[in-house]
């Protein structure tokens, strides 16, 4: 790229352009990831490798698996003896029925949001998230242009599959390729720095920005019930049809009690100061307490409520093949998800659940994770935010699902949620999330890139 002389403001205003420029044509490589391997992100990598490349890069696209593709590169810092931040992000997209949407979800379109009003860019993956694919690449290529470098060596890691199980994406790329993120201390990826509005006790605005510094862990279950197989016009005694509904009824009425990790803790603290709502030793002594302080925090109560407690959410169910035979053998799914330390109390809870007619198994897990909210990285995050929104409450945020983070984290790397995008308000910009019209605020993107580079060379 050839460097030019231009104004510090207007440059970073080129590259908020060049970001939407990005997102739109990451939007329009479709790589939508239907689960169970079947997914092909190699359009969309191949159009990252090519957009880093233009800033003097050398990225490597590599495959697991046909189609399955990854983008890795190092950008070099100016100190050697510095750690080096990870900045992960992922290609692949949730499907999309063109039918149920206003505008196509792989055009890329500009169009007003209908309700805000604001110039938005339409389309499956603005939210989640290539949108942050896009504000990294425009950032890397603005320093390209003017001759900056960060401080550290950045790592950035754009991966397959992060949509099912990672098993195409970051999960492989850790087994295989484990040197790539060699002396990575810190990550940042999805899951927070998007603002969320609220009013404070005295019906002040605040502008709140969760960061993800822990996840639930995530604990997908297989449960089976076996009984006897005959005429449906004979009902056995053990039923395994009647036997697995009972389990997945407990299952779904079973009042998870709260557990409160030190993130939670934390997350409701700062909301709480920043609303001026206080918090008395009491409003944590039982389930209903915590239940009334996380109502009291209105607009913000969905950023804490799904992390105080275990959850279980049955999802499929599945037995026989005609109304008149009763199958041997019945199952069910439940999506179940995992606060740090409450591993334990989760399987014992779920052996009572099922009973001794019911197995169950993982079908798939992942561990809870947890990152320090009192250190360098976490301050440095909240400096980024603030000096580009003084007004900005930066809240510690434990994620309800999870992110590749989880993967990163076996390497030692401490990975936070944190894709900065200030939204206008009366906007449900994580509602869009998986959703019908998925979009994003232009300005949004824009504000993304200053606090990124902003963050990205402290």
């Amino acid at each position: 790229m050839v460097h030019t002389v231009t104004s510090p403001e207007t440059a970073l205003d080129a590259a908020g352009e060049d970001a939407i420029r990005l997102a739109r044509g990451l939007v329009r490589q479709d790589s939508t990831n239907h689960g169970g391997g079947r997914g092909d992100e190699r359009a969309a990598a191949e159009y990252a490798a090519e957009a880093l490349g233009e800033a003097g890069l050398d990225p490597l696209v590599l495959e697991s698996a046909p189609r399955r593709a990854n983008v890795v590169v190092r950008v070099p810092g100016t100190d050697p003896s510095a750690a080096a931040l990870l900045v992960h992000g992922h290609l692949d997209v949730v499907p999309a029925d063109a039918a149920d949407w206003t505008l196509p979800p792989f055009a890329g379109e500009i169009a007003d949001c209908p309700v805000t009003g604001v110039p938005s860019l339409w389309g499956r993956g603005t939210v989640d998230m290539k949108n942050t694919v896009a504000m990294v690449a425009a950032v890397v290529r603005h320093w390209a242009r003017h001759g900056l470098r960060p401080r550290r060596d950045l790592v950035l890691a754009f991966v397959a599959d992060e949509e099912d199980s990672a098993a195409y994406g970051a999960d492989w790329l850790v087994r295989e390729h484990a040197d790539l993120f060699e002396g990575c201390t810190v990550g940042i990826g999805e899951g927070g720095g998007e603002t969320v509005h609220a009013r404070g006790a005295d019906g002040r605005p605040v502008r709140l920005y969760p960061v993800g510094a822990a996840e639930r862990g995530s604990a997908w279950l297989t449960l089976r019930a076996r009984g006897t197989a005959g005429h449906g016009s004979r009902p056995p005694r053990d039923n395994a049809v009647g036997t697995l509904a009972e389990a997945v009824a407990r299952i779904a009425r079973h009042p998870w009690p709260s557990h409160l990790t030190p993130v939670t803790l934390d997350s409701i603290d700062t909301v709480a100061k920043a609303l001026g709502v206080g918090r008395a030793p009491g409003d944590t002594a039982t389930d209903e307490a915590v239940d009334a302080l996380v109502a009291r925090l209105g607009e913000a109560a969905p950023l804490i409520a799904p992390a105080v407690r275990n959850s279980t959410t049955p999802t499929m169910l599945s037995a026989g093949y005609k109304v008149n035979v009763v199958p041997g053998e019945a199952t069910a799914g439940v999506d179940g998800r995992v606060l740090p330390g409450a591993e334990e109390a989760f399987e014992s809870t779920m052996d009572a659940l099922t009973g001794d007619r019911v197995d169950w198994e993982y079908a798939h897990r992942s561990p809870a994770v947890s990152a320090p909210v009192d250190g360098p990285a976490f301050a440095a995050i909240g400096a980024a935010l603030r000096a580009h929104d003084p007004d900005a409450h930066v809240v510690p945020m434990c994620l309800s699902g999870g992110t590749d983070a989880k993967v990163f984290d076996r390497l030692g790397i401490d990975c936070y949620g944190f894709s900065p995008m200030r939204q206008p308000e009366g906007l449900d910009y994580t509602g869009l999330l998986h959703g019908v019209d998925e979009r994003v605020p232009l300005d949004g993107l824009r504000f993304g890139v200053r606090v990124l580079d902003t963050f990205l060379r402290a």
